[in-house]
């Protein structure tokens, strides 16, 4: 790529840690191989890091608000505790069929632009990276690039539109981090 990323809006489930599908529970917390440090290296070319996740588990009554929090609490240490750190984590509690429509669930824009007013963040040549559609799809209202993660959750259906799209498909953070920042940088 030939421009670095002015902003890095990034999936948690499936891209940061392992998908467990409803996590609940701090200590089932785990980082994906890479992660960290890819992070890291975001951290280090001072472009900020943002998190935007669905939380359907909280609308489905799997967990709790509370229970979440104690998740994402744990990742941060655990980032932290690898020299990496996430600017701002948003994320939407909500599921249409369980608490009807909204704004703020992706593929909906409205958790990045809360980040943005949050933040004041250059969205000049934002990215955005994630193991479904819906991580990615924000890009077709606010610009960037999309690099779509194929994990073992990713739909085909998903996986097929991200072709069909010429988007950028990679199996880690680590490597959709190297094709934003050049594979060549520490």
């Amino acid at each position: 790529m030939s421009e670095l990323p002015t902003t890095v809006f990034l999936d948690r489930d499936g891209t940061i840690i392992r998908d467990v599908s409803y996590l609940s529970r701090p200590e089932n917390v785990e980082l994906l191989p890479g992660a960290a440090h890819g992070i890291a290296r975001l951290n280090h070319a001072a472009i900020p890091v943002i998190v935007i996740t669905n939380q359907s588990g909280i609308a489905r009554g799997r967990f709790t608000v509370d229970d979440y929090l104690r998740t994402q609490q744990r990742l941060d240490q655990l980032l932290n505790a690898s020299g990496a750190l996430v600017d701002a984590t948003y994320f939407c509690p909500d599921h249409p069929d369980f608490t009807g429509p909204c704004s703020c669930r992706k593929p909906g824009v409205a958790l990045f632009e809360r980040a943005v007013a949050d933040h004041g963040l250059d969205m000049s040549a934002p990215a955005y990276v994630g193991d479904r559609w819906r991580d990615v799809e924000p890009f077709h209202q606010l610009g960037g690039t999309p690099i779509l993660i194929s994990g073992p959750n990713t739909p085909p259906e998903d996986i097929a539109r991200a072709n069909d799209e010429a988007v950028l498909i990679v199996d880690s953070l680590a490597a959709a981090i190297d094709m934003l920042l050049g594979a060549e940088q520490p």
